[in-house]
C-alpha cells in the first residue's frame, strides 16, 4: 500500500503543477519556488510530517519536500546556534541532496555528451 500512496500522491502533485504550467502565466521558477515555500510552510504548521508518513516517496521526493527539509534543517540549527542558525540550517540540511545532484549530473554530462543547443 505504501507504493501506491507515493504512486498517486506524487501523481497529484505532479499534475497540479503541469495544471499551474498551462493554465497560469507563471513561469516554471515561480511554480518551483511556490512548491519549495509551501513545503516550508506546511513543516512549519507541522502538517507536512503527516502527509510524508502517509504518502511517503510520493511527498518527500518533489520540491515539496526539498522545502520541507530546509524547514528542519533550519529550525534544528536555530534551537542548537541561536539567530545563526538561520544561516546555517538549510545548507547543512540540504548539503547531502545538492551534492548528489551536482555529482550525478556531472556524471551524466560526462556520459551522454551533451551539446549546446544552438
Amino acid at each position: 500500500m505504501d507504493y501506491i500512496n507515493a504512486f498517486w500522491v506524487g501523481g497529484l502533485i505532479c499534475a497540479l503543477v503541469q495544471i499551474l504550467m498551462e493554465k497560469t502565466k507563471m513561469l516554471p521558477g515561480r511554480i518551483m519556488v511556490l512548491l519549495v515555500c509551501s513545503g516550508a510552510v506546511l513543516g512549519a504548521v507541522q502538517l507536512y510530517q503527516p502527509f510524508q508518513e502517509f504518502a511517503g516517496a510520493g511527498a518527500s521526493v518533489p520540491l515539496l519536500g526539498f522545502g520541507n527539509t530546509l524547514w528542519k534543517g533550519i529550525k534544528e540549527a536555530v534551537d542548537s546556534d541561536g539567530f545563526l542558525g538561520i544561516f546555517m540550517g538549510g545548507f547543512t540540511a540540504s548539503a547531502v541532496g545538492i551534492s548528489a545532484a551536482l555529482i550525478f549530473g556531472y556524471l551524466a554530462s560526462l556520459i551522454f555528451q551533451p551539446k549546446m543547443k544552438k
